[in-house]
């Protein structure tokens, strides 16, 4: 929980507007520990076709090819996990994430962090994912559909 914590005062230092940003190896062993809740945010059609963790929920922050914005994120989120848990967002990259935390704590979610490098990670030179960074890169469990 130090290492919560220290995220904590991080985001606060960065300004982020939600609780802070956590390593991928870090929100599994939060997740692992049952000390936080793991949301993959991603499209369903991402999680089927590129794989997903295994634990946790999913609740899509946007939706289809052209990722439209899912109006309901904040009451679905609430309805799976409640505003007073500590919660571990996951998209593709950290990006989608890291909006949708804000969106969240904004709604009054008290305990939001976002996983850094997402699920695929960061694209290289080449415009490719998942040589850089990333949940998966990093050997952590998924599983694919």
């Amino acid at each position: 929980m130090a290492a919560l914590e220290q995220a904590r005062q991080q985001g606060t230092a960065d300004q982020l507007g939600y609780a802070g940003q956590v390593s991928p190896a870090l929100a599994w062993a939060l997740a692992g520990y049952g000390l936080a809740t793991l949301v993959d945010v991603r499209s369903n059609e991402e999680r089927v076709f590129v794989g997903h963790v295994a634990v946790g929920e999913h609740v899509a922050w946007a939706s289809g090819t052209a990722l439209t914005r899912n109006p309901r994120f904040v009451r679905e989120l609430e309805a799976r996990t409640g505003k007073d848990h500590v919660l571990l967002l996951l998209c593709r990259s950290g990006n989608r994430s890291a909006d949708a935390a804000l969106a969240a704590t904004r709604a009054g979610f008290s305990q939001v962090f976002n996983i850094l490098e997402g699920f695929e990670g960061q694209r290289d030179a080449s415009h490719q994912r998942g040589r850089i960074n990333g949940w998966r890169l990093r050997g952590l469990p998924w599983v694919q559909s």
